[in-house]
C-alpha cells in the first residue's frame, strides 16, 4: 500500500472528540440520566443538547481509530503490531482497572465502606472497566481486525477499492454508505437491546465496530478523503435536514407517535435516525476538517500525546471532586462551571508532574514517546568543555 502520511485533521478530531467526552461526564451527573453521582436537580434542556451529541462523538472516535490502526499496522508486522497494541491498550487498560476505576465504585458505594482502604481489600470483587470500555473494545477490535488491514493493504482488495471509489464518486454515495448501518442497529438492537458497551453486546459492538472498519477502509482509500472534501457541502446540507428531522421525532408528543406505530416500531425508528445522525455528522467533520485543522503545530503534538492519559483520568477526578460540589447549593450551571474548571485543571497538574516526566508512569498511562528534556545551551556548553578535557 501507498505510503501513509500524518493526518493533521484527525489528530485533532482525535483531540477534539475524547474532549467531547469529557464535556458529556461533566453533564451526566445534571442530565437525569443513572450516573455513579447524581445531582438533586437535572436539567431537561442539558439532557436534550446531550441527546445530540452522544450519537456521533463515539462513532467518530472509532472511525478516527480505525484509520490510526492501519496507521500503526503500516510500520509493523502482525506479531510487532500485537506488541504494541498490547502495550498502547492492554497495560493502561489493566492499570486503570485496579488503580484509576476503583475510586469511581467506591463513591458509588460509599456508605457500605468505613473508608478506601476497607473498600479496596475486596477489590477483586469489584473489578469493573467502567469509562475504560472503549481501550478494551479497540483492542479486541484491532486484533480482530488484523486479517482485514493485510486485505486492504494488499493487492487483492485493488477491485474493491475502485468499486467503493466509484460508488462514493456520486453525490448520495458517501451517505448512502449509512444504509448498512442502519440496518445492522437495527436488527442488532432487536437480540441486544441492552446500551451497555460490554464487548459482548453487539448490538453497540457491531454498531461501532462498523466505524471501527471504515476508519480501516478510509486509510487504505486515499480517494475517499478528497470525496470527503469534494461533497462537504452537500454533506453539511444533508446533517441539517437530518438534525431537525432527528429533533422533530425526538419531540414528538407520545400520544401522536402511540397513534401511528407500536412500542418496536418507534425504536427501530430511533434507531435509524441516530444512525443517520451519526453518519452524516462524522462524513461532514470529515471534509471539513481537511480545510480547518489539516495543519501541524506545537500545541496539536503536546495534545495529541496528552489526550490518551486524560481520557484514563477524566472520569475517576470528576467523580471525586464532584462527589464535593454536589451537595453544594449553587444552581447547575455554576455547579457544571466549578466542575469542569476545576477537574480539568487537576487532570492537567496529575499529567504534567506525576504522568508526563517519569517513564513508568508514561509506560502506564499508553505515552510512547520520551519526555521531552529542555537543555539549557550554557549547560551543555559546559559539558561539552567538560567531555573535551576529560577525552585530552
Amino acid at each position: 500500500m501507498q505510503k501513509i502520511e500524518r493526518r493533521y485533521d484527525l489528530d485533532w478530531w482525535r483531540v477534539i472528540s475524547i474532549f467531547l467526552v469529557f464535556l458529556h461526564h461533566i453533564g451526566m451527573p445534571f442530565n437525569g440520566d443513572d450516573f455513579h453521582i447524581m445531582n438533586v436537580e437535572s436539567s431537561k434542556l442539558l439532557d436534550d443538547i446531550m441527546v445530540f451529541f452522544e450519537q456521533f462523538r463515539l462513532p467518530l472516535l472509532f472511525i478516527i481509530s480505525g484509520t490510526g490502526t492501519v496507521f500503526a499496522f503500516s510500520k509493523r508486522s502482525w506479531r510487532q503490531f500485537l506488541k504494541e497494541r498490547a502495550t498502547r491498550l492492554l497495560v493502561p487498560l489493566v492499570f486503570g482497572v485496579f488503580i484509576i476505576v476503583p475510586p469511581q465504585t467506591y463513591i458509588e458505594h460509599i456508605e457500605s465502606y468505613t473508608s478506601y482502604a476497607e473498600f479496596y481489600t475486596n477489590i477483586l470483587e469489584h473489578l469493573d472497566v467502567n469509562h475504560l470500555w472503549f481501550i478494551e473494545n479497540l483492542f479486541y477490535l484491532s486484533v480482530v481486525s488484523i486479517p482485514f488491514i493485510l486485505w486492504i493493504k494488499s493487492t487483492h482488495s485493488k477491485s474493491f477499492k475502485t468499486v467503493l471509489g466509484n460508488f462514493c464518486s456520486k453525490p448520495l454515495g458517501i451517505f448512502a454508505l449509512v444504509i448498512p448501518l442502519i440496518i445492522l442497529k437495527v436488527v442488532a438492537k432487536k437480540y441486544f437491546p441492552e446500551d451497555d458497551k460490554s464487548i459482548t453486546n453487539l448490538s453497540t459492538t457491531l454498531f461501532y465496530g462498523y466505524f471501527f472498519i471504515m476508519g480501516i477502509i478510509l486509510a487504505g482509500t486515499p480517494i475517499l478523503w478528497s470525496l470527503f472534501k469534494k461533497y462537504r457541502k452537500l454533506n453539511r446540507a444533508i446533517t441539517i435536514l437530518t438534525i431537525i428531522i432527528f429533533y422533530t421525532y425526538y419531540f414528538l408528543p407520545e400520544g401522536i407517535a402511540a397513534a401511528y406505530w407500536d412500542i418496536p416500531t418507534r425504536w427501530d425508528i430511533w434507531y435509524g435516525l441516530t444512525s443517520l445522525i451519526s453518519w452524516s455528522v462524522i462524513i461532514t467533520l470529515l471534509g471539513y476538517g481537511q480545510i480547518w485543522l489539516a495543519k501541524p503545530s506545537s500545541l496539536l503534538k503536546k495534545l495529541n500525546e496528552g489526550i490518551y492519559p486524560f481520557y484514563i483520568l477524566h472520569q475517576t477526578v470528576l467523580i471525586i471532586i464532584g462527589y464535593y460540589i454536589l451537595p453544594q447549593s449553587w444552581g447547575i450551571l455554576s455547579k457544571l462551571l466549578v466542575l469542569a474548571l476545576t477537574s480539568f485543571v487537576v487532570i492537567l497538574f496529575i499529567y504534567r508532574w506525576c504522568i508526563y516526566p517519569f517513564k513508568f508512569a508514561r509506560f502506564l498511562f499508553g505515552i510512547k514517546t520520551a519526555p521531552r528534556i529542555k537543555v539549557n545551551r550554557n549547560d551543555l556548553i559546559r559539558h561539552n568543555k567538560k567531555q573535551q578535557s576529560i577525552s585530552s
